[in-house]
């Protein structure tokens, strides 16, 4: 039932049908209104014409029985006639019934009617009196009283009264063709109502749902127009519009997934907040970084964020203006960008972009080292340099020996620059990748061999041992560019042989290690103590300067090596104890079949 009411069918049939009930009514009551003051007008025109057919007849047989006779012929059923000649005489009355003396009384002991004996003026009143024919009920008469003359003389007055229960049948009959009539404006206003129903709220119906197959997704929904009028011409704006938003969801997509897609792209940490600081969207690289904050915040914080991140976020949401700084964070350096996003006119949010610049910081130090330890190293050579150059040129020279060997130092010190700079220009080409490899497959272990023989003489004058040692088997096949390895090897030997006091030994070691062949330069010297082992591969670095100084390093020789590995995709790395020796070993992937 409410489904009814709440239609456009159960809505209009009920407007339609309230239409009809008050137009009736309005009707009804008009011609209710009408017909009873019609039926009074009547009736008091047809008593005043009987009355004067009446005064007519006694006019004509004054005095004569006859007179009585004909009056009952002339008069309707329902009219009543009293002729009196005073007040309180009767001489005559017609249409005798129930209560009709009472009747008499009540009409004669009328004051308006009482002056009519006394004039000539015809007198119509509306009265209740008791009914004729039922006992002890009333009913509402018209009475009309007119002077009854004959010649010049009045000679009483006829009293005439007729019922109005004739007025109340028309009105019955009135009020039951009103309901006849509104019964059959309920059966029209339904019929009419389904009628409009097929032509009207069926489109309605099929637009609702391809509104609800809208609403779920399925865009490619239509509604057929079957019409040109307003129904048809909104289902076709209605498939437009589906065409529309089809369009446009699509459009939504694509930049929603080049977003999604640029987002995950980035390196730098993107994180979107809302008003109440909540994370609304972030890319992967901010959800690691909220990971980490997570993992290192303590139990009871309100969001795993560092503090100073949100207090750049209050700042922002309350100031609504960019903020830009460069902050160290849990030991990470952070550039960050937080900007402010509105909605309309007011600030729904803010979006933070977070780029790392810890590498950056190390790279700049580094850079910072580098110049300080290239600028400290040249300082000594070329001084060295000046200062020789000065005493031979201003010949304060002892004897020719002394000549001679400042001449030497010049000559090593000139050639220590030498490799410096060529270790540099190497070291540069190698870190930008610009260095060209030239692999080609190479039986790896009798490549270290003749690489470590090339050191036998300079063992012997150094009074140190060194021996190679392969293991049994096939030989060792690596893709490597051999003159790049042999660098390596050089490197590593002969600072093996530097560093190995008298009498020690030096051991070249060649063996296969699942997919990888390992090559391992042991000696036994003094060793390098823990907190140096970690920094061995760094530019310029010298566990003691003062000692490889005067043993012709650079600084540069291990660093080298290492990036001539990892271009190999190897590995390198050193162990060491102090007073038992020290082991370089480095590891090259095998040629797969």
């Amino acid at each position: 039932m409410n489904r009814i009411w709440n239609s456009v069918v159960g809505k209009l049939w009920l407007t339609i049908l309230l239409l009809v009930s008050f137009v009736l009514f309005i009707s009804t009551v008009l011609q209710l209104e009408f017909l009873e003051n019609y039926h009074s007008e009547q009736i008091r025109e047809s008593l005043g014409q009987e009355a004067a057919t009446i005064a007519q007849i006694f006019r004509e047989h004054e005095g004569d029985e006859m007179a009585y006779e004909v009056i009952p012929n002339i008069l309707d059923e329902e009219t009543n006639v009293i002729v009196a000649q005073e007040p309180d005489e009767v001489s005559y009355y017609v249409h005798e019934g129930l209560n009709s003396e009472k009747t008499r009384e009540l009409i004669l002991s009328e004051p308006d009617f009482r002056k009519v004996f006394e004039s000539d003026e015809t007198v119509a009143k509306e009265m209740l009196l008791p009914s004729l024919h039922d006992s002890g009920m009333l009913e509402s008469f018209i009475v009309l009283a007119s002077p009854l003359e004959t010649e010049d003389e009045v000679h009483g007055t006829v009293f005439i009264y007729q019922s109005l229960n004739v007025m109340e049948e028309t009105t019955e009959e009135t009020t039951n063709s009103v309901f006849l009539s509104a019964f059959i404006a309920l059966i029209l206003t339904t019929i009419f109502a389904f009628f409009l129903s097929t032509r009207i709220t069926l489109p309605l119906r099929r637009m609702r749902e391809g509104a609800m197959e809208l609403a779920k997704g399925n865009f490619s929904t239509k509604v057929k127009a079957a019409s040109k009028d307003e129904i048809g011409q909104l289902a076709v704006a209605f498939n437009q519009m589906g065409r529309q938003l089809k369009h446009h969801l699509e459009v939504i997509s694509q930049e929603k997934e080049q977003l999604s897609s640029i987002l995950t792209s980035m390196t730098d940490a993107v994180i979107t907040f809302n008003q109440d600081r909540s994370v609304l969207v972030s890319n992967p690289p901010a959800d690691k970084l909220i990971r980490d904050w997570f993992y290192r915040s303590r139990p009871d914080a309100e969001l795993p964020m560092p503090s100073e991140l949100l207090h750049m976020l209050d700042f922002v949401l309350e100031q609504e203006e960019e903020l830009e700084e460069e902050l160290e964070m849990d030991g990470v350096y952070y550039a960050i960008t937080m900007s402010p996003l509105y909605s309309g006119e007011s600030v729904r949010g803010a979006v933070a972009v977070l780029r790392d610049m810890t590498e950056h910081h190390r790279l700049e130090k580094l850079r910072s080292d580098f110049i300080a330890n290239v600028s400290h190293e040249l300082r000594t050579p070329v001084q060295m340099l000046q200062g020789y150059s000065e005493v031979i040129m201003d010949d304060v020279v002892g004897s020719e020996e002394e000549r001679q060997e400042m001449t030497k130092i010049i000559y090593e010190e000139s050639h220590r620059m030498g490799r410096l700079v060529t270790d540099l220009l190497d070291l540069a080409r190698l870190e930008s990748g610009h260095m060209r490899l030239y692999r080609k497959p190479v039986e790896l272990d009798r490549a270290i061999e003749r690489m470590t023989l090339k050191f036998t003489q300079a063992a012997k004058e150094q009074g140190v041992s060194l021996t190679f040692e392969q293991s049994a088997g096939s030989p060792i096949i690596a893709e490597i560019d051999e003159d790049r390895i042999e660098q390596v090897m050089t490197n590593l030997i002969d600072n093996a042989i530097r560093h190995t006091p008298a009498g020690g030994r030096v051991t070249v070691e060649v063996t296969r290690e699942q997919r990888f062949a390992k090559v391992a330069v042991k000696d036994n010297g003094t060793g390098i103590t823990e907190e140096d082992l970690e920094y061995v591969f760094e530019r310029f670095y010298k566990a003691d300067k003062a000692r490889t100084r005067g043993k012709g390093g650079t600084g540069l020789g291990l660093a080298i090596a290492r990036n001539i590995i990892e271009a190999h995709e190897g590995r390198i790395s050193a162990e060491s104890k102090i007073g038992e020796g020290t082991e370089f070993f480095f590891l090259l992937p095998l040629k797969t079949a």
